[in-house]
């Protein structure tokens, strides 16, 4: 039976140390239950989050491992829409994994079962590494002249500032006003960005990879990709437990897909267009919607988009590039022999239906 909380609870912040709380595995609870805060993993009751954490630490890399020299050459290279395309891109992903390592921790703060606190920790950290990436990026690749414009590309670019303060938005209404119908949308909306806005990024340097150009760069976001499926993992465990509990609707979930597909169809048109080998407008609809079924299927929903066209990937050519699937424990330069081994774990079921 579902214990549904009202809508304008107030979501409580857990202290440092509760002397008074229960971390019995049979009373502990994900949201609502009387923590101590300590770190009780003996036993646990969500025993997917162990496996997943694990997971998550084992994926562990380092960005400046990874040589990126040649795209220093092959950027100079690149055609003007497609330097355009890396540079606004870039700025953007800088944006979303940026977003995400300041709002995760007030989520974060609310979780009640250690183990799964666990796991989002883990997931701050590996957003701030995203971040040392991007950097490493742009201060090895992008010349000295155009570093500040990517950097600053959300603030010159309409479309990505509108598209940044539109999810910024979202997270800051749950910090101002933090209820349980807020928490709920903000937690949706860390789903959405984990699941469908990286993708299109992803793809983009995944195409020039396949193209012999920027292989160092694709070989980074191949690493970040594996990281953010892992946090998608975490959402499609947390979204259906929050079903149980907090108020909201499956049509306020559909709208937030639809709104999420839409803006992120306009975006990705604004910055890669038709203008890149390889990518149009058209099978970046077909992609980030059959992307947006697959993630509602994940947590117990039907597909949003019925066409026959939503259900398979228009770049299911470039699977080989993103190194997500069976064979995720290597990681090999897409042009060299060479291999740099990332030991990952196996013990999480259902990965390879990423």
């Amino acid at each position: 039976m579902k214990m549904v909380i009202d809508k304008r609870t107030v979501m409580s912040t857990n202290p440092i140390f509760n002397p008074d709380g229960d971390d019995a595995i049979e009373n502990r609870a994900i949201w609502f239950g009387n923590t101590t805060n300590l770190m009780q993993l003996n036993d646990v009751r969500y025993s997917w989050a162990v496996g997943l954490y694990q997971q998550m630490r084992e994926n562990f890399w380092i960005p400046q491992k990874l040589d990126i020299t040649q795209d220093v050459t092959d950027y100079s290279n690149l055609t003007e829409d497609e330097r355009y395309a890396y540079d606004g891109i870039l700025s953007y992903l800088t944006f979303l994994d940026s977003i995400q390592t300041c709002n995760i921790p007030h989520l974060k703060n609310s979780i009640t079962a250690p183990e799964v606190s666990l796991c989002m920790a883990e997931q701050i950290s590996q957003e701030g590494m995203h971040n040392q990436s991007y950097q490493y990026i742009i201060e090895t690749i992008v010349p000295p002249d155009r570093r500040n414009q990517v950097y600053e590309f959300w603030r010159e670019d309409k479309v990505l500032r509108s598209r940044c303060e539109f999810i910024a938005k979202i997270y800051q209404k749950y910090i101002d006003d933090p209820t349980a119908e807020n928490y709920f949308t903000a937690l949706m909306a860390d789903f959405l960005l984990e699941g469908l806005y990286f993708y299109n990024g992803f793809i983009y340097f995944y195409n020039l990879a396949s193209r012999m150009l920027m292989p160092g760069s694709a070989d980074i976001f191949k690493m970040i990709n594996r990281d953010e499926l892992s946090h998608v993992r975490l959402y499609q465990k947390l979204i259906p437990e929050a079903r149980k509990v907090f108020p909201h609707s499956t049509e306020q979930i559909y709208e937030m897909f639809d709104t999420a597909v839409n803006h992120e169809c306009r975006w990705t048109n604004h910055i890669v267009g038709s203008n890149i080998l390889g990518i149009t407008e058209s099978s970046t609809e077909q992609y980030t919607k059959y992307l947006a079924n697959i993630r509602l299927r994940s947590i117990g929903l039907e597909p949003l988009y019925t066409g026959e066209e939503f259900t398979k990937s228009p770049y299911s050519h470039l699977e080989r590039f993103s190194d997500t699937k069976k064979d995720g424990h290597t990681k090999a330069n897409f042009f060299e022999s060479t291999v740099t081994s990332y030991v990952m774990s196996s013990g999480v079921s259902g990965w390879d239906e990423f």
